[in-house]
């Protein structure tokens, strides 16, 4: 054998990479790219080399230091080097991440980002500039941080016709909801231990008003049904008005509540909506708890596959962030290119009010003899049947709850308006969807 055979094949030399962001998720990205550089060689088949990092403050102490020389304040200058081949981006919002990415792009560079917010708003741009530079976009770690989701998506499930897609994609408001559910602490309670506990931001509206994962099933509805779906596609409720009394309602009857994304095909088209809803306790997505995540794919020929693990975090994003970073340097040294955008299907968007689901409703009632026999008609005018009824005396008034059958969003809005003008409901207490129940 030869000196050139005993030494095996020429080293491919170091693919160079530019960093944007250096916190949470950044910091960690440059950590592991630092202290795990020769095995990621070995996996990517070629060094990858750090050449700059761009942030706000490089006088800023950092929790992990970042060697000076790489610290830059611009980022399109680091983004269109002539010697950077894979740009990554952690700064998240929408701008100047978008710019610095279109930049990125059209300089030839592939770019990896977890930006979920741009991704759910400017997909169809960032990919169609992608493929016009003949360039890669990977964004895993957008959606349920380290859970391998997207991948399987789009390219082990490409044969295959999804029909569902459901989950808990936010773990700040999982965490919020599980801690009323076992401990029995109020909205604010909850939220302020998530906060004390780093899973909620100072200001926490993006994840309590469902902003967050609105982004996130836009992408997994994009993907899924092979059709562009916007974060304003997505009909959105936040967990805002959860009450106590939700909670332990649901409790009562078996259930629990959840902030869920569902992505869904729907009279011939697709329905992309986040709310909260009551799902049984012996559903599986029941189980997750604190601020973890899951995720059930259900699909025409694999069934239902479920996926589970931490969905945000520094570690476990810089974990998906990497593993593209990874797939990209492979193509790269292959002279390939990872899979572009698949919206062939251009299926139409249902609006919330066709969605089916089913309901639980709340009222308070006049606590007197035939009261039941109005509110049931008001359900049967408007198409919508009744599973379950249950009421319980309180002096002069009574808590009537009911339970229907699957129904159409527009005819239970329109019993909800038919029972609030009716004089014998004091109020309509609570309206949430229930989910996950089998056998209709």
């Amino acid at each position: 054998m030869d000196s050139a055979g005993a030494r095996g094949p020429a080293a491919h030399p170091p693919l160079k990479v530019a960093l944007l962001g250096s916190g949470t998720v950044g910091s960690q990205v440059y950590r592991l790219l630092t202290e795990q550089s020769a095995d990621l060689q070995a996996r990517a088949g070629a060094p990858l080399q750090v050449v700059g990092v761009a942030v706000d403050d490089p006088a800023k102490q950092r929790e992990i230091p970042v060697a000076p020389g790489l610290l830059t304040t611009d980022g399109l200058e680091l983004v269109t080097r002539p010697d950077v081949d894979i740009v990554i981006e952690l700064i998240g919002g929408i701008e100047p991440a978008r710019t610095l990415l279109l930049a990125a792009l059209k300089a030839g560079k592939s770019v990896i980002t977890a930006n979920k917010a741009l991704v759910a708003a400017d997909r169809a741009v960032l990919h169609r500039t992608a493929q016009e530079a003949g360039v890669d976009l990977y964004y895993e770690g957008a959606v349920a941080g380290a859970i391998p989701l997207l991948r399987p998506l789009r390219e082990s499930l490409a044969g295959d016709d999804v029909r569902r897609v459901i989950g808990i994609v936010n773990g700040t408001t999982n965490f919020i909801l599980d801690r009323m559910d076992t401990s029995g602490a109020d909205f604010s309670a909850a939220l302020a231990e998530a906060q004390a506990l780093g899973y909620a931001e100072a200001d926490p509206t993006a994840d309590v008003a469902g902003f967050d994962a609105a982004a996130k099933a836009a992408i997994l509805a994009s993907i899924a049904f092979h059709t562009e779906v916007t974060a304003d596609d997505v009909y959105r409720e936040g967990i805002l008005s959860v009450t106590s009394a939700d909670i332990a309602s649901a409790r009562s009857l078996g259930l629990v509540v959840k902030l869920l994304a569902i992505c869904e095909r729907c009279n011939g088209g697709i329905t992309a909506r986040v709310h909260p809803a009551m799902i049984p306790r012996v559903h599986p997505l029941a189980a997750v708890r604190d601020a973890y995540n899951a995720v059930f794919v259900e699909a025409e020929s694999a069934g239902r596959l479920m996926f589970y693990g931490a969905g945000a975090g520094g570690q476990p994003t810089a974990s998906a962030v990497l593993g593209d970073t990874v797939a990209v340097a492979r193509n790269l040294q292959a002279g390939l290119r990872g899979p572009d955008s698949s919206t062939y299907a251009g299926l139409p968007l249902v609006p919330i009010g066709d969605a089916i689901t089913r309901y639980y409703v709340q009222l308070d009632v006049a606590d007197r003899p035939g009261v039941l026999a109005p509110v049931a008609d008001a359900f049967a005018q408007n198409g919508v049947s009744i599973k379950d009824v249950r009421q319980e005396g309180r002096g002069d008034d009574a808590n009537l709850i009911i339970m229907t059958h699957s129904a159409r969003e527009a005819a239970l809005a329109k019993t909800v308006s038919v029972l609030s003008a009716m004089e014998a409901v004091r109020n309509v207490d609570s309206v949430m969807r229930v989910e996950g129940v089998e056998g209709e």
